[in-house]
């Protein structure tokens, strides 16, 4: 019996680790059920849940080109009808939805300004840049204990 995905078998745990749990599946190959696998529920011990030489029925989740079996628990046992959620109320359109302010100075809010061609914005980037710069560097040279601190 070859193992393929998506097929469910009948497999005794072998083993447990803090991450999952080893099944050995019919045709004697070993698969890993990764602890997120085990249960509906979130799982912190894995050991409340199996033991070794526990038969389980097992999904195959994946099998690698190494070899290596992807395993679920959860998946082979027939899915539990999930109550529907409400219905989400209607968002407005668009363009009936208040506008946010993009908290912008009020000087580039003005709408009455003339545009700015590519030179005038890189001008005044530059400016504000430079500023924020120097700013910078003497808050920095304050905390270092000025010019005579420098490391050489």
């Amino acid at each position: 019996m070859s193992i393929e995905v998506g097929s469910k078998v009948q497999g005794k745990v072998t083993g447990i680790t803090n991450f999952g749990a080893f099944v050995e599946l019919p045709d004697g190959k070993t698969g890993l059920v990764h602890i997120s696998e085990v249960a509906d529920n979130y799982v912190k011990d894995i050991n409340e849940h199996l033991k070794v030489g526990d038969e389980v029925e097992v999904k195959v989740m994946n099998v690698e080109a190494d070899g290596k079996i992807g395993l679920s628990i959860r998946k082979a046992k027939p899915q539990v009808e999930r109550p529907e959620r409400p219905e989400r109320p209607d968002r407005p359109e668009r363009s009936q939805r208040p506008r946010r302010d993009n908290n912008r100075s009020n000087d580039r809010n003005d709408r009455h300004q003339p545009k700015e061609n590519f030179e005038q914005k890189m001008a005044r980037f530059l400016k504000d840049s430079d500023e924020r710069l120097s700013t910078l560097k003497r808050a920095t040279e304050s905390k270092r204990g000025g010019r005579g601190a420098r490391r050489g």
